[in-house]
């Protein structure tokens, strides 16, 4: 009898290990993937809704069988709008969670504290969101707009009759490396177009600055000099503040034009539009833009949301940045199914010309050499609704430059530098 229960245990035992070693195997059959946004913090604000898209994205290539016969797993960490502490949880994602992929970050100074790790580790980073360029690395892919995809042709637009003929530019931006860069590059873009250089001014705030009182004044008294127009690279939660300073000042898109590089549908829900009307936007995607591909995605967010039950899940929109995740994590599975791997290397060289028929009516590939994806530039005017008007955009996707010629020294910057490992 003792014999015949020893022998139960064993088969108990037994069945017990084989059911944890099926578990194992199970959970081994998952690619991993990294998101990485801050979720808390100034920047939750635009964030946020990148995490979101990136997990709907995920569940629709679940839904189609995955990667390689495996489910895809998200796994998502906050860095807090803690610009070290995005170095820490990329470090995690890439050496704890063994991520083949990661998806994140929005300012400039989180990815280039990201970018060390990266590099060291081989890991891949895919970048959703425009920035300054002056940087290209084997271990990231740039899914956003670099400078000659947005915002030279908006400084443009702005020169030029249809978009007001300014003849001033006050540059405000948040503090950081993106808005630093860009301005740089556009003063010498304005001043080889004959601006003098009296006629810019630069003015910068610190991350989640509140009080634009001051400076909205002084923007009304600079344009006393003459016609001009407004450049805004102020990120985060500060657009609330910052637009809301402009209607209580009665500033209106016909007396000064202002244009954002980081103002799209997401940061405009919590502002009442009205008084903003005919503010503009550069951007590549907008939620407006009327096409098959593009009906199909805002509705499949809405519904997302919905399932999902996010904040506010009835006022959701799409925006650029979300347009860019998708369009990403799309391409990054498709290169893995070529590559028949998640090996960092053999994705990389199975990234360069890919090509996806993307919500914005293109269809986008990313360049053989310079790990940037060629987009449409899009100049929208700001609605009562919130949502963008579409009032110019180029005929088609757009080379990104990332070493901008408005540098001393970058023509001597090959953009074939990227190569594989």
């Amino acid at each position: 009898m003792q014999r015949r229960n020893l022998i139960k245990a064993f088969t108990l035992s037994a069945s017990i290990a084989a059911m944890g070693m099926s578990w194992t195997l199970q959970a081994a059959e998952t690619i991993k993937v990294g998101v990485l946004h801050s979720l808390s913090g100034t920047m939750a604000i635009s964030e946020t809704s990148l995490k979101d898209m990136a997990l709907m994205t995920i569940d629709e290539i679940n839904a189609k069988g995955g990667v390689l016969g495996k489910q895809l797993e998200a796994v998502v960490v906050d860095p807090a709008s803690n610009w070290p502490l995005f170095a820490e949880r990329g470090r995690q994602l890439l050496t704890q969670d063994k991520v083949a992929v990661t998806f994140g970050c929005w300012t400039s100074v989180s990815r280039k504290s990201v970018l060390p790790v990266y590099e060291e580790l081989n890991g891949l980073l895919f970048y959703p969101v425009q920035y300054e360029g002056e940087e290209m690395s084997p271990n990231v892919f740039y899914t956003g707009a670099a400078p000659n995809q947005q915002a030279i042709p908006a400084v443009e637009y702005l020169m030029s009759e249809d978009g007001g003929g300014a003849k001033r530019y006050f540059l405000l931006g948040t503090d950081y490396v993106y808005p630093r860069t860009t301005n740089k590059i556009l003063r010498a873009f304005l001043i080889s177009k004959g601006v003098a250089d009296k006629d810019i001014e630069e003015v910068y705030t610190p991350f989640g600055h509140s009080d634009y009182q001051t400076i909205v004044a002084n923007i009304k008294k600079f344009s006393a000099g003459g016609k001009t127009a407004v450049i805004s690279t102020v990120n985060g939660d500060s657009n609330v503040p910052f637009y809301k300073e402009l209607a209580n000042q009665g500033i209106e898109a016909t007396d000064i034009p202002v244009v954002a590089f980081s103002v799209g549908e997401e940061e405009l829900r919590g502002i009442d539009t009205k008084p903003l009307v005919g503010q503009l936007a550069a951007w590549n995607y907008f939620q407006s833009v009327e096409n098959p591909v593009n009906t199909k995605f805002v509705a499949d967010w809405k519904a997302y949301a919905k399932a999902k039950n996010l904040p506010n899940a009835d006022t959701v929109v799409t925006n650029d940045p979300m347009e860019a995740t998708y369009v990403g994590i799309h391409m990054w599975a498709q290169a893995v199914e070529k590559a028949g791997t998640t090996d960092v290397d053999k994705v990389r060289e199975a990234m360069y010309g890919q090509t996806f028929a993307a919500p914005s009516g293109f269809t986008l590939t990313m360049d053989k050499t310079n790990h940037h994806l060629h987009k449409p530039v899009m100049i929208g005017e700001v609605q009562e609704d919130g949502q963008f008007s579409v009032v110019w955009q180029t005929e088609g996707p757009v080379r990104a430059q990332p070493w901008s010629p408005y540098i001393e020294g970058n023509d001597k910057k090959p953009d074939y530098a990227v190569k594989s490992n």
